[in-house]
């Protein structure tokens, strides 16, 4: 299952969260990390004329900014990028349907989930007899999203497919 998460501003093992509010407050904004092509929790959208970045997720960033009582600033990048920029201190928060592995809990502190989806293959219609099972799938030809759960799975359950790894969603 996917579970949908907000990172929170401090990394594990790192000062506390409290510091980590405290610098926030201190530099007046909340700098959110996310890759706007998973909608509806984060997408790009015209709003009166300018692209934006909008969704569920970006409310409830906005949300955190305001009872934070500092700005909101989104960081948009592709999905591999994001845990990085957490990482290296240019986001305070990561929000992006992002799953909590036991090896990202190691590094990052997770909110309580909010949304979980089960994954699945997407297959043509034309190749449903082809593939039934997981078995079926060991030399296919499978896309998947650079830095996520789907994308380590099948490198380690069906490392005969052929991967192409996507930058973005729409590029599937």
């Amino acid at each position: 299952m996917l579970a949908s998460m907000i990172l929170v501003a401090c990394q594990s093992g790192t000062d506390s969260s409290q510091s980590a509010v405290d610098a926030i407050k201190q530099k007046g904004k909340l700098v959110v990390a996310t890759s706007p092509d998973y909608a509806p929790f984060e997408f790009q959208a015209l709003v009166d004329g300018k692209n934006q970045v909008v969704g569920a997720d970006i409310d409830m960033a906005q949300a955190i900014a305001d009872e934070l009582g500092v700005k909101l600033e989104i960081s948009s990048m592709s999905f591999d990028n994001v845990l990085t920029s957490l990482q290296t201190g240019k986001a305070d928060l990561a929000i992006a349907g992002i799953s909590a592995t036991d090896e990202r809990k190691e590094v990052f502190d997770f909110s309580i989930p909010y949304y979980e989806n089960k994954m699945s293959f997407l297959v043509r219609k034309a190749d449903l007899d082809k593939y039934k099972d997981l078995t079926s799938l060991a030399s296919a030809n499978i896309a998947a999203q650079k830095g996520t759960v789907p994308e380590t799975m099948v490198k380690e359950q069906l490392p005969n497919a052929q991967l192409t790894s996507l930058t973005n969603m729409g590029e599937a």
